[in-house]
């Protein structure tokens, strides 16, 4: 914790930000995958974000990752008897990945990311020149 709570403000942004963009990735990287029985398929995860206080002032709002949920939508159940992970009736599964609202996330993850830094980046400029002042 900083004297200047905005730092820690944008700092805890940029963290969950930054949680949200390896969800993303994630995501995104096992969207292709398959399973052999539904029970192993990947589940698409997604952050969950909440409030909390910056600073002990109740007035200050920062934000964290509260946790990281598993989806819950049903398996893609594809018929490919000749998958060597097949089941035996012929079908693999895989995760109910979309991939274009996973890039929207990610392009969206990506823009707070850079508006935090340009908080953080703004904050510690007046800082600076504030403390020029006196020269």
């Amino acid at each position: 914790m900083s004297n200047l709570p905005i730092f820690d403000v944008a700092g805890s942004a940029m963290t969950a930000q930054s949680v949200r963009l390896s969800t993303v990735a994630s995501n995104m990287a096992n969207a292709d995958t398959v399973a052999g029985t539904p029970d192993a398929v990947y589940r698409a995860k997604q952050p969950v974000f909440a409030a909390v206080e910056v600073a002990g002032k109740p007035e200050l709002s920062g934000v964290q990752v509260s946790s990281v949920q598993e989806s819950t939508a049903a398996p893609l159940k594809r018929y490919e008897p000749t998958h060597p992970l097949a089941d035996a009736q012929g079908y693999v599964y895989a995760p109910d990945v979309d991939p274009v609202a996973q890039m929207v996330d990610m392009i969206s993850a990506s823009r707070s990311y850079q508006a935090d830094v340009e908080v953080l980046n703004t904050a510690k400029e007046l800082a600076v020149a504030t403390l020029g002042l006196g020269k």
